[in-house]
């Protein structure tokens, strides 16, 4: 498989600083050479320019923190993707998760044509539905997915060029912290979202299988993994860790059953914070989630 390695190290919808060197620390943690050693052919495309936040108003035209700097990032991401060609399977780095509105409609608008349907699998511990009127802290990363889903700000929702996700290809897994406004939208939506007391219900195998079923009318399947998904024992370095997460090997098990059905045409991982890690565990532990879901196995 040919794989396209693509950094977004921007910071700038987080409410700490820290995930903009996410993006080296995954390097660092051998990405591209793991991916190699499981037979793929690895191009690393580097990273698209972000603007430093010490060198910006923060409200400059806007409520929303550091609004016009996110959007170029996140247009630079769009274009840098859709470029490619459409075999190419785009590994996505944060960064911030508000990197995604720009990886996933940039997944699915390449190759050329309007847009492929695609389904957004969504690894978090949050599910990131605010809209700038219901946010408690005007921080873009917790509204990816409601832009995604065309809610929100006008200009955000359009980084996809006329293309968006349905509410009902996206599938969230790992939730279990969710804002009460966040809830009442989840709810009008109809976005299938499977909390940590499903996950100890059903299990993964469950919700795999279930999640395989309720996306399979759609062209591409794009993982949007979040490292604080994982629980904070596993993957200490994030901005915004949530007790009771995944276990290091439920995310695995996702991974390599996401990877067996053969689906998979996408990646993000985001949110690794090296300043809270441990000797870089957080990036270490992502870097092996990316290789179960590319093909590595035990035997």
């Amino acid at each position: 498989m040919d794989i396209s390695i693509l950094g977004i190290p921007m910071d700038l919808g987080a409410g700490r600083r820290g995930v903009d060197m996410g993006t080296s620390a995954l390097r660092n943690a051998h990405l591209a050479a793991r991916l190699r050693e499981l037979g793929h052919t690895v191009s690393d495309l580097g990273d698209v320019d972000v603007a430093l936040p010490e060198t910006l108003d923060k409200h400059a035209h806007s409520g929303l923190a550091f609004l016009d700097p996110i959007l170029d990032a996140c247009r630079a991401t769009v274009d840098r993707l859709a470029a490619l060609p459409a075999g190419t399977f785009p590994v996505t780095l944060g960064g911030d998760h508000s990197v995604s509105m720009g990886s996933v409609p940039g997944g699915a608008l390449r190759g050329g044509g309007p847009g492929a349907r695609t389904g957004v699998i969504w690894v978090d511990a949050h599910t990131d539905y605010n809209t700038p009127g219901s946010s408690p802290s005007g921080n873009i990363h917790g509204m990816p997915v409601a832009h995604l889903t065309g809610l929100g700000d006008e200009r955000l929702a359009a980084l996809g060029r006329g293309w968006q996700v349905r509410p009902e290809d996206v599938v969230m897994i790992g939730i279990r912290s969710v804002d009460a406004h966040e809830r009442e939208l989840l709810r009008e939506a109809g976005i299938k979202a499977y909390t940590m007391k499903d996950v100890d219900q059903l299990g993964i195998t469950r919700i795999h299988e279930e999640t395989l079923e309720r996306l399979a009318h759609t062209e591409r399947l794009h993982v949007s993994f979040d490292a604080d998904a994982l629980d904070p024992a596993v993957c200490p370095g994030v901005g915004t860790p949530v007790p009771g997460g995944l276990t290091y090997r439920e995310g695995h098990l996702l991974m390599e059953l996401l990877s067996e059905s053969g689906r998979v045409t996408g990646m993000d991982i985001v949110e690794v914070n090296p300043v809270l890690d441990t000797r870089n565990q957080t990036a270490e532990v992502m870097v092996g989630m990316a290789a179960s879901l590319l093909g590595q196995r035990i035997l």
